[in-house]
């Protein structure tokens, strides 16, 4: 599966700190991830991390593009509801994509640890038989 990894700044930490915990379910995975969260998670983990744009600079909008070309499988987005906008229109865009083309996301720690362990469970391959091009 491909997995994209986005986190906010305040995030970074918990989501390199989650990357290690699940290094072994996620090294069996194509992981990518905008530039600064995937630079951290590569370096901490030792995974290959492909990684786009930061995040100003248009990293989630090339996540959101991969979406909707059917290229990612799942999202694990950290987000920090306390000190940003929850209004922001790219963040909710690439919520409304993973929406439209039944994406599994995750955007807080409960959420991400209980989709790993789906993914490592084998739950997720359901994707294949409602989207058989993936």
């Amino acid at each position: 599966m491909n997995i994209a990894l986005i986190a906010h700044d305040s995030k970074k930490e918990l989501m390199v700190q989650f990357c290690i915990a699940y290094c072994g379910i996620l090294s069996r995975h194509s992981i990518c991830a905008t530039g600064t969260t995937g630079k951290l998670v590569s370096e901490a983990t030792g995974l290959p991390v492909f990684r786009f744009l930061s995040g100003g600079q248009g990293g989630g909008q090339q996540i959101a593009a991969r979406i909707q070309c059917n290229e990612i499988d799942l999202l694990l987005f950290l987000r920090d509801p306390i000190s940003t906008r929850s209004t922001d229109p790219e963040e909710a865009n690439l919520l409304r994509l993973c929406d439209v083309h039944n994406i599994p996301a995750a955007t807080n720690i409960a959420t991400a640890e209980a989709l790993i362990h789906a993914l490592d469970r084998g739950d997720l391959d359901w994707r294949n038989i409602v989207n058989p091009k993936r």
